[in-house]
Order: C-alpha cells, then structure tokens, then sequence
C-alpha cells in the first residue's frame, strides 16, 4: 500500500468521524504536524469506544427512568456508536488486506 493509499484511507476515516460527529481537536497552520499512523488508528478507536459507552451509559439512563433522558436521544446515541463502530470495522478490513497484499508480493 503506498503513501497515498494510506493517505486515502485516513482522510475517509476523518470523513466518517466527522460525519459520525466524532470530529477531533483542529490542528493550527503554525504547529507542525507529524504523522503517526498509531496514534490516529488509536485516537479513532478511543472515539468509537466513547461513543458506544455514551450510548450504553444513555440507555441505561432511560431503562432506569431518568425523566432527563428521552428516546431520541438514546436512538441517536446508539446509531451514531454503531455508525462509528462500522466504520472502525471497515478500517480494520482494510488494513488487513493491504497487510495480506504486501505479504503476498514477490521480492
């Protein structure tokens, strides 16, 4: 898998992040910025696990009869930890098949 590809695959994690309302902190034009693949695949789950546990924590809430917690917002607490769950999921069958492609090649 190239640079690029690997590039690719990090911009549609940050897509679905962002669309699973799960966006990170900004990072200014003035600090430097190196990558590091684990600490964003880390930072990704870590994001994945709060949503689920958000979602978790607001169905127990409701289930218990918290007068502050509605329906809606339980549904949409849990769609958006399974929306980002699957996301996370796809990553993860992603890189195992570029690891299994770079494996495969002949040198």
């Amino acid at each position: 898998m190239s640079d690029m590809q690997i590039n690719q695959v990090l911009q549609q994690m940050r897509v679905l992040a962002a669309s699973a309302g799960l966006e990170g902190p900004k990072v200014t034009a003035t600090t430097p910025v190196q990558p590091n693949f684990a600490a964003a695949l880390k930072q990704s789950l870590d994001k994945v696990n709060g949503a689920q546990q958000k979602g978790n924590h607001l169905s127990t809430r409701f289930e218990m009869g918290d007068p502050d917690v509605d329906l809606a917002q339980v549904m949409i607490a849990t769609q958006k930890a399974s929306v980002s769950f699957e996301a996370a999921t796809q990553v993860r069958n992603r890189l195992v098949s570029a690891y299994q492609d770079i494996m495969n090649m002949q040198v």
